[in-house]
């Protein structure tokens, strides 16, 4: 076998040129594709951790799949029932005692009651339309990142009690409010009352920045007048997967629509894997380009090295040594290649990780592009570009292997 490896790296060097050529072809497709998969990785991460931090883990509305069953449906074999309506449509989680009470005995996370409802928020003369939402100060830092995002005042601010009421920044220019400035707030029921700015939060999601506000949960309940009424949980998991069992569980028992974030998002989360499908295809497409050149190398010095080769097989070297021999050739090639690659994706990497960008309208918020660093890039890049080189080496190799010496050595073709 040393011998076989001597003869293969003799070959190698005798065609210096060339083979820097190959090596350089391999290196530049795994060191793209190293950069390729860390950028594209990462933002995928990036995207999803997004996801899973500022959503919910189960949200639980007080909403149904489907119609509640009918007592005629009992009654009747076949029935039709169109245009039905209560008499009074006041949408609620019935019994939401009985409902926190049972989540709390068996759920693996934390989770936290609010009243969603829409209202118009006035200051002076200006106005706009929001969600307020009415949450538990203690309960809602375990469920909710807004915690973390003011930029004046604090989530703090509405333990104190009090008509105190936080809005995103954005919703305050608007309003042309200040930390401190009352302004009033008109409910879908026609009810109007008055709460005082304790804080500005600012998530970086314009939706939420300027239509959204958070108030007490009785307080919520006071201006859309419903007391005692939630129409939401929302729960956040001690292990994000868990979060489909958990939604089938609590859909089940409690009868209301559970949404786990995976089926929230079930469209972004096929987009990514056909994402990475593209990828990884594209790698593969890289390598095979590289492998062409290598394919070349091996077959030039097959063609140039008959007459090597019909010696080696006279004084006794077989078949399968013929074979190894121009397949390590391939392998040495697409593993130098691979080596070289390592270091130049390594350098693109870091180089990416370093740049910065605004992504703000103001300006003022920048951010890096967010970047994966794995081994396992490394490993499945490499993995192409010796797949490839293998191939290349091994199809010259058979060619080689099955030539006949004599027909070499009398110069017949």
């Amino acid at each position: 076998m040393p011998l076989i490896l001597d003869i293969a790296f003799t070959h190698i060097a005798g065609r210096g040129r060339q083979t820097v050529v190959a090596v350089l072809g391999v290196a530049v497709g795994v060191g793209f594709s190293i950069a390729m998969a860390a950028l594209m990785q990462g933002g995928q991460d990036d995207f999803v951790r997004q996801l899973v931090d500022t959503m919910p883990h189960v949200d639980i509305t007080d909403e149904q799949r489907t119609a509640r069953r009918q007592p005629a449906e009992d009654v009747f074999a076949t029935v039709a029932i169109s245009g039905l309506r209560p008499r009074d449509d006041r949408r609620g989680i019935i019994n939401p005692t009985a409902a926190s009470a049972w989540l709390e005995s068996w759920l693996p996370g934390r989770f936290a009651e609010s009243l969603r409802t829409q209202a118009v928020i006035r200051y002076s003369s200006r106005e706009v339309g929001a969600a307020v939402i009415g949450v538990d100060p203690e309960r809602e830092p375990g469920v909710s990142p807004i915690v973390e995002d003011f930029v004046e005042g604090s989530f703090a601010a509405l333990t104190a009690g009090g008509n105190n009421v936080l809005v995103g920044d954005t919703m305050a220019v608007r309003l042309g409010a200040e930390l401190g400035d009352t302004i009033s707030a008109v409910s879908s029921e026609g009810l109007t009352r008055n709460f005082k700015i304790a804080g500005l939060f600012h998530t970086g999601t314009t939706a939420r920045d300027e239509g959204e506000a958070y108030i007490l949960l009785k307080n919520a309940q006071i201006l859309s007048g419903r007391p005692n009424a939630i129409n939401e949980i929302r729960i956040k998991l001690d292990d994000p997967n868990l979060a489909p069992t958990v939604a089938h569980r609590a859909e089940a028992e409690l009868g209301y629509k559970a949404v786990a974030w995976q089926e929230a998002n079930e469209s972004i989360l096929e987009a990514l894997v056909v994402r990475n499908v593209i990828m990884y295809t594209v790698v593969g497409a890289i390598m095979l380009v590289a492998g062409f050149g290598i394919f070349n190398i091996i077959s030039t010095i097959t063609h140039e090295k008959a007459r090597d080769i019909a010696i080696m097989k006279s004084l006794g070297f077989p078949e399968s040594d013929m074979r190894r021999l121009f397949l390590l050739e391939g392998m040495a090639i697409g593993a130098a290649g691979s080596a070289l690659g390592w270091l130049l994706g390594f350098s693109m990497t870091y180089a990416l990780s370093q740049v910065r960008f605004e992504i703000a309208a103001t300006g003022q918020e920048m951010t890096r592009l967010p970047i994966a660093w794995s081994m396992l890039h490394y490993a499945i890049a490499s993995s192409f570009a010796l797949g490839s080189a293998a191939v290349a080496g091994y199809l010259p190799a058979r060619r080689a292997a099955r030539q006949n010496p004599v027909d070499i050595i009398r110069g017949a073709t």
